[in-house]
């Protein structure tokens, strides 16, 4: 079993936001995954389905950024999921727009919804950091995370959500670095 997760915040004055990204990457999941439709449970909206013929969960937390950690740590017990299992979908304002890393385990880099996903889970779960791009013209940086998407953003988005559905199944083998490499390379 995989859980995924896409981190966000719920309101929707924020669905077009920077921070939201991982909510995107959720959604593009579900539609070309044909997941079940979004249920409300766990503290947050839960798909499920077979994905290479792996169970998978996509959550997309309802207890905003700040406290992501609550509704995955819900999940992971009733499921029995192990946090080695889990694969967040985040934002990262030290990747240039549209670019992706990932990684095991390691530092919140000061990303308060991966701090509290590492307080109530630990830090042994893959991270799929999406790049925002650092804030321009004196921004500071909270307002440039819940800016939405410029127009040419919203194409690059949409480019970079489908690489990432494509290359899924390499994630879900958790090749982290040819997922990479795959999704930046297409």
């Amino acid at each position: 079993m995989l859980l995924f997760v896409g981190l966000g915040n719920p309101s929707p004055n924020s669905e077009n936001n920077r921070h939201n990204i991982g909510f995107k990457i959720i959604d593009a999941i579900n539609q070309k995954f044909g997941l079940s439709k979004q249920k409300p449970k766990f503290k947050g909206l839960l798909t499920t389905g077979t994905i290479n013929g792996r169970k998978v969960y996509a959550i997309k937390p309802l207890t905003f950024m700040n406290n992501s950690g609550i509704c995955i740590r819900e999940l992971i017990e009733y499921f029995k999921i192990e946090a080695e299992n889990v694969i967040v979908f985040h934002d990262d304002l030290d990747i240039d727009f549209g670019k992706i890393k990932t990684k095991f385990g390691g530092s919140s880099a000061g990303h308060n919804g991966i701090e509290s996903i590492d307080k109530f889970i630990g830090k042994d779960y893959s991270r799929v950091r999406i790049g925002i791009g650092h804030p321009k013209n004196n921004i500071e940086v909270s307002d440039h995370v819940l800016q939405d998407f410029n127009e040419d953003e919203k194409i690059e988005l949409s480019s970079m959500t489908e690489n990432i559905t494509k290359s899924l199944p390499i994630l879900i083998d958790k090749k982290l670095d040819l997922f990479s490499s795959t999704v930046n390379n297409k």
